[in-house]
């Protein structure tokens, strides 16, 4: 999976307009079902839309003997090289194996990576200082806060390997997409076709919305199975200049 082209900007613009649910539903049709990276929520209020490609980093079960606090004076330490090495307008997203009883990263180390330009974050274990993390304007996804510094539950081990985040596999280059509800992750070679199938698919969605809003059953209009509906979201589409 390490051999294909980067997505290109377009895509990734495409994207950001496009909600996590239309890429669930895209992706569902394609026969993608685990694909939404389970127990874990954005800090902090509303933000702009998380996207990118995924820059990743595992974590194994900590050992006493392994993870003393010492283990931080290393250069090479593999948590602090992923703060380094993200790449500007990836999202780091971190596999603590669903253990949510210590952070996975803090405040200070998430304020490096939003000053190096990532994208966002992505962890299905803890984070620590949760309070700076979310006042960050970078989007910062994670299962819950936590004081507990990572080296008392989580050992750093791999850098952009494929991983599982919140049961949902990450492969490095997958593209990640954040809002709301929550995170998608679109397999890399399938971000071109989601981001051409989804612009038409939201804009139907709009054309619904007003008219449920105006009083229209939902049957027959979504999904459109009735063809006076296609009819009339054409001549909607015409009145906005669409």
């Amino acid at each position: 999976m390490t051999d294909l082209a980067p997505v290109s900007s377009g895509t990734l613009d495409t994207l950001r307009n496009t909600s996590t649910a239309t890429i669930a539903t895209l992706l569902y049709k394609h026969g993608i079902r685990n694909a939404f990276v389970q127990g874990v929520g954005r800090l902090g209020g509303q933000k702009p839309r998380m996207v990118g490609p995924a820059f990743t980093l595992r974590y194994i079960a900590a050992r006493e003997d392994t993870d003393q606090v010492t283990e931080f004076r290393k250069p090479d330490h593999p948590q602090r090289q992923a703060i380094e090495q993200c790449p500007e307008g990836h999202v780091l997203v971190m596999d603590c194996r669903g253990d949510t009883s210590a952070a996975s990263a803090g405040s200070i180390l998430l304020t490096r990576l939003e000053v190096r330009g990532g994208a966002g974050v992505v962890t299905d274990g803890g984070v620590r200082d949760a309070d700076g993390a979310a006042a960050l304007d970078m989007p910062v996804y994670a299962a819950g806060p936590c004081a507990l510094t990572n080296l008392t539950k989580h050992h750093a081990v791999d850098l952009n390997v494929p991983i599982s985040c919140g049961t949902c596999p990450v492969y490095p280059g997958d593209i990640v997409v954040g809002d709301g509800d929550g995170v998608m992750v679109i397999p890399r070679h399938m971000a071109d076709q989601i981001a051409e199938e989804a612009g038409p698919m939201e804009l139907y969605e709009d054309f619904v919305l007003e008219e449920v809003r105006a009083g229209a059953t939902i049957i027959g209009l979504y999904p459109a199975t009735k063809p006076e509906n296609l009819e009339k979201f054409e001549k909607w589409k015409a009145e906005k200049g669409l």
